[in-house]
This record gives C-alpha cells, sequence and structure tokens, in this order.
C-alpha cells in the first residue's frame, strides 16, 4: 500500500507538501500540487483519514438530523446535503429525529459523539433540549428549514440558519385564489410550534386583510404536518355550517391527506373546491388537477446549508446569520384557472 513518503518521493517534493495539497493547509505553487494529484492517482493512494483526524482534531464529517423518512420534502434536502458535502471532501453521518424533541437530542448526542466535525438540524416544534446540547458543548450547527427562537446577546440569532421565505408565498396562494373570487378560504397548517407553521398562517392573515377578508378562526385548522392530520383537519372544515370553497394546504404530506378527505366526500377540485399547496412535489403534475403549488428550493436549501456549516468551521467566532431562499409559484389547475402557465416563476 503506497504512502505518503511514496507519494512525496514520486512528485519529487517534501512529506510536507503532500499533507499541505491533501488537507488544503497551505497555498502550494499549481504545477506542484498538479504533481502531488497525479502521483496520487499514479500510486493509488488513499489518505488515512483516522490518522489525519487525530492530528487536525478534524474528521471531515458532517451529521445531518432531519426527518427524511417520514417527510418527502426532507429528502431534497438530503439530497442537496448530500452533493455538498461530496464536492467538499465531506463523508456524512445521516440520523432521523422523528420530530421528537427528546429523540432529536439523543441523536444529536450520537453524531456529536461520533466526532463529526458539525451538524446540520431541521428541529421540531420544541427544540430546548437540543438547544441546550448544543449551547453547552459547543457544537458547530445549522438549523435549515425550520428557524428557531432565541436571540444571542447581540440580538441575533444565535445559530446560522438557513430556510425558505415562507409568509410571502403563502400569501401569493391566498391572494391568487382571492383573485378568482373565493370569500372563504381555508388553511391546513402545520404542527404548531414550528417556525414554518407560524410563518405560513402569517402570511395567510395577511393575504385575506390585504383582500379585505374577515379572518374566521375556524377555517384555520391544524393537520399537524402528517396525511393522517390533514384528513381529521379537513373532516372538520367541511362539517362547518358554511365549510370553506377553497383550501391552502401546509405542506405536500398534508395535501395527500385532503386530497384523500375530499375524494371521500366525493368532492371535486376544483369544480366543489379549489386547491393550492405548499410544497411541489415530483407527482403534483400528474395528479388530475395538477396542483398548483409553492416550490420550495429543497436542493439549495441542503446545499447553502453545508456552505454556511464550513464557513462557520472556518470563522467559529463571526456573527451567526440567517439565510432565506425564494420560492417559486408553479401555476397549474388545481385552483381553477382554466389556462394557466405551467412555468414557475420566482415568488
Amino acid at each position: 500500500m503506497a504512502t505518503m513518503a511514496d507519494v512525496a518521493r514520486s512528485a519529487g517534493v517534501s512529506v510536507a507538501t503532500v499533507s499541505h495539497v491533501l488537507n488544503g493547509t497551505r497555498p502550494v505553487l499549481p504545477h506542484t500540487r498538479q504533481a502531488v494529484l497525479d502521483a496520487v492517482e499514479e500510486l493509488g493512494y488513499t489518505p488515512n483519514t483516522l490518522a489525519r483526524s487525530l492530528v487536525t482534531a478534524r474528521t471531515r464529517s458532517i451529521g445531518l438530523a432531519v426527518s427524511a423518512i417520514s417527510n418527502p420534502y426532507f429528502t431534497e434536502i438530503l439530497q442537496g446535503v448530500e452533493a455538498a458535502a461530496l464536492e467538499a471532501g465531506y463523508s456524512l453521518l445521516i440520523a432521523d429525529p422523528h420530530d421528537d424533541p427528546e429523540h432529536e437530542r439523543k441523536v444529536v448526542q450520537l453524531l456529536h459523539e461520533r466526532r463529526v466535525d458539525g451538524v446540520i438540524v431541521a428541529p421540531s416544534a420544541d427544540p430546548r433540549g437540543l438547544l441546550a446540547y448544543l449551547g453547552r458543548h459547543e457544537v458547530p450547527a445549522v438549523f435549515l428549514d425550520r428557524l428557531v427562537d432565541g436571540p444571542g446577546t447581540d440580538g441575533g440569532p444565535r445559530f446560522d440558519q438557513v430556510c425558505a421565505d415562507n409568509a410571502e408565498p403563502t400569501s401569493r396562494l391566498v391572494a391568487h385564489l382571492a383573485g378568482l373570487g373565493h370569500r372563504r378560504i381555508g388553511l391546513v397548517a402545520g404542527r404548531p410550534g414550528l417556525s414554518t407553521t407560524s410563518e405560513r398562517i402569517s402570511g395567510y392573515r395577511s393575504a385575506l386583510a390585504f383582500a379585505g377578508l374577515a379572518y374566521d378562526g375556524r377555517l384555520l385548522v391544524h393537520g399537524d404536518s402528517e396525511s393522517a392530520g390533514a384528513e381529521q383537519a379537513t373532516e372538520a372544515l367541511l362539517s362547518l355550517g358554511v365549510p370553506p370553497s377553497a383550501l391552502v394546504t401546509g405542506n405536500n404530506a398534508m395535501t395527500i391527506g385532503v386530497l384523500r378527505t375530499l375524494r371521500a366526500h366525493g368532492l371535486s377540485v376544483p369544480d366543489d373546491i379549489a386547491l393550492c399547496c405548499f410544497d411541489d412535489f415530483a407527482w403534483a403534475d400528474l395528479f388530475s388537477p395538477r396542483l398548483t403549488a409553492i416550490a420550495q428550493p429543497g436542493r439549495d436549501i441542503g446545499a447553502r446549508a453545508v456552505q454556511v456549516l464550513l464557513e462557520r468551521l472556518a470563522e467559529p467566532d463571526r456573527p451567526a446569520r440567517t439565510v432565506r431562499l425564494p420560492c417559486a409559484f408553479v401555476h397549474r389547475t388545481s385552483c381553477g384557472c382554466p389556462s394557466p402557465s405551467e412555468e414557475g416563476t420566482p415568488s
């Protein structure tokens, strides 16, 4: 098996130069760097990651805690994280916290004990245990998709955060339905306590006010971000004396639950009830009717989270920041429009 000394000898450089090329610890002249890389390729040299981590106190690994199994949207984020981590030369350890606060803290602790250099987490609705652990152990962390309250001493966020816009895109869905003449627009919102839920509710209410529509608390129900919860929430809306003529759903899982309940009641979309969704997904264009939706940049959110974490590792003392990425409005037919544009435009 080739050693670093063999690479140095073949490239005609010192072992220290080989180390600087492979670890990126010091600038090396382009022709020297290429000579080292050519020697690595020719000899089939594989760096000893364990030995390197003992010297640098870095494992070049990232921990990711997202509920990818129970929430298809996070699968897109996972793909973005994985691609960006691989491109940067980092391996990825993945854990599913199941949106449970206690399990969330445990899986992040397990990732930390595996000596990951930092963690990327989609926090639960009650992240107090998680925040306490990260703060106590000074774990470099980036929160994605969901923001965490609790500013630092300077009034800014305590941790780096990456997410999509939520309020304005939701307002756009509601405004679109109001523009079509709907006066009773229901919202099937996500799990209480999540920043995504509260921001989308805020967008819903602001759009109603802008359209001159009175807010009716009975038209806002929680589907707890899951299909089964959305089924029960939709049942509650349909049982009202004057049910809504249009619905906005808070994520893709709840959209499935809403559609299932509407079908069970023999209701047709959009003839009997119009529907717009937060979260586009691969098969949204295959439904009949095709779903008008807000598309989140899941892969970009994941990739940006990796970038922000690596910047945090390089500059541990810089102020934390919140990065928001724009969504896109994808206009199809479930809203009831006869001839919608099928191209998404930035929200």
